[in-house]
């Protein structure tokens, strides 16, 4: 497999702060790099959160994005787009995975990113099948454990 047209594939293993904390962080470094985001949650309540996370995350910054349902949203204006399902609207180079969202392991994206909860078992053991399949792919892969600060380790 031709792994330069492949996205590399990072998961992020949250021990210490929940997914929305944790999430402005790292979509902030995504838009830095001039990348845009789609993430991706089937579940409503986690896609709200988020959203309203993401207006207050930061008193210094703002992270321009909205929900693909919203009425009169054009998705492809949206530079993190928070969505149901995995269609990239936005045109995204970044996927951000969470609660067990499904992708295909060689989806067009230059990164894809999975978020889990050590508590969430179902999600938690979908995130190792999902590392094995990128792994046995011969695509990269990177594994981070939150540390006690909240930031990220990147473990064996």
């Amino acid at each position: 497999m031709d792994t330069a047209s492949k996205p590399e594939w990072w998961f992020y293993h949250l021990k210490r702060t929940t997914l929305e904390q944790a999430a402005g962080p790292l979509l902030e470094k995504c838009l830095e790099r001039g990348w845009r985001v789609l993430a991706v949650s089937p579940d409503i309540r986690r896609r709200g959160a988020l959203d309203a996370a993401l207006w207050t995350y930061d008193d210094q910054s703002f992270l321009p994005h909205g929900q693909a349902e919203a009425a009169g949203l054009d998705p492809a204006r949206q530079p993190v787009l928070i969505a149901e399902k995995p269609d990239n609207l936005n045109e995204a180079a970044v996927a951000l995975l969470m609660d067990g969202a499904d992708m295909a392991v060689d989806a067009s994206y230059t990164r894809c990113m999975v978020m889990f909860d050590d508590g969430d078992t179902p999600v938690r053991n979908k995130a190792r099948k999902m590392y094995k399949a990128a792994s046995d792919a011969g695509l990269t892969t990177r594994y981070f454990q939150q540390t006690e600060q909240g930031g990220w380790k990147e473990a064996g």
